[in-house]
């Protein structure tokens, strides 16, 4: 072979090394870009389910049914916000203005007693982290703050990809090669479907955690109970991760009535989270998707290393669609495995 063509071999081979490593490169740059893209395909899937639920009782039009629904939601959550939005800014405020003290008050509590020199070193770390656990919270603030337009962003792609979502399924399709789009489509229904199934499961164990919390905590006397209550049916939507925090405010506040309250609140949020993963979830799962707990936990690891507090919110879904997507696509098609693809038609 002459040199010029060598050289010419050579030159494209870098050239096209040099694209692939441009378009990683873009890929992570736009990262979040694509976090937002999945966030309104979470809406959008629980969109679609409550429109399908809608359309299995009343027959009609997709877009009409996806209207009500939208519709119902702005009102409900409008009415709550009236009923309850008071109460709940109030508890708030208190619970945020409390804090300190009742951290302050545990330790010395637990100075006091027989167990405090066995656990004194671990406060101690406690404390001296205590400023890198605000700016933390500072951030989580700050990202909250300013996320306004992301949030509006997505809800608005929700709406849209809720509006016609074959046309956006079709149009992923159109970047799969003929030969394996008949994979590809399945892959991308099963997901879907799991998602959606997930995502309905998911919500109704948010809501019986929180009510279970929020009336335990009234009958304990437990100050800012509502608020806690709120607190426990959001973070829950984050596994494992989201409930051991949701369980520390309400925690150190019980302890500020007594010690009594503040051991029964201990076993209240244990009691309620041994319902959630021995009762609730089995049931969820064997409708929607059973992930490996070590998977989702490092999932959440991993997502809110990369991308914060909106990785860690959608670290459990993405890992849902992963699972899904590589059962079908790498498990069962490239390796020929005979496996059970989640949301996958029977």
């Amino acid at each position: 072979m002459p040199a010029s063509q060598d050289l010419a071999l050579f030159t494209r081979q870098v050239l096209i090394v040099l694209a692939l490593l441009a378009v990683l490169v873009l890929c992570w740059a736009l990262t979040p870009v694509f976090m937002l893209v999945f966030g309104a395909i979470v809406v959008a899937a629980l969109l679609l389910s409550l429109a399908s639920l809608l359309r299995r009782f009343v027959p009609m039009p997709h877009g009409l049914a996806l209207a009500i629904v939208l519709v119902v939601l702005i009102g409900g959550l409008g009415l709550l916000l009236w009923m309850f939005g008071a109460q709940a800014t109030r508890e708030l405020a208190t619970l945020t203005d409390t804090l300190p003290s009742a951290y302050a008050q545990f330790q010395q509590w637990l100075g006091e007693t027989s167990v405090g020199s066995l656990v004194q070193e671990q406060l101690d770390r406690v404390r001296d982290n205590m400023g890198r656990i605000a700016t933390g919270a500072g951030a989580i603030a700050m990202t909250v703050s300013s996320g306004t337009i992301d949030m509006f962003l997505v809800l608005v792609g929700a709406i849209y990809i809720a509006a016609q979502p074959e046309m956006y399924r079709n149009g992923l399709l159109h970047l799969v090669p003929p030969s394996a789009k008949t994979a590809a489509a399945d892959a991308l229904d099963a997901s879907g479907r799991a998602l959606r199934l997930w995502l309905g499961g998911q919500l109704v164990a948010m809501l019986v955690v929180g009510i279970m919390t929020g009336i335990g905590l009234w009958l304990l006397g437990v100050p800012a109970a509502f608020a806690l209550a709120l607190i426990a049916f959001l973070l829950d939507f984050v596994p494992i991760i989201g409930p051991i925090v949701a369980a520390i405010p309400g925690i150190l506040l019980a302890f500020t009535v007594s010690p009594q309250v503040g051991f029964a609140t201990i076993a209240l949020y244990v009691v309620v989270q041994q319902l959630e993963s021995n009762l609730l979830q089995p049931l969820i799962q064997q409708r929607a998707v059973e992930l490996p707990p070590a998977v989702l936990l490092f999932s959440l690891v991993i997502f809110g290393s990369l991308q914060g507090v909106t990785g860690l919110l959608l670290a459990a879904p993405l890992t849902v669609v992963v699972y899904v997507l590589v059962k079908r696509l790498y498990v069962r098609e490239v390796l020929g495995g005979d496996t059970a693809v989640p949301g996958e038609r029977e």
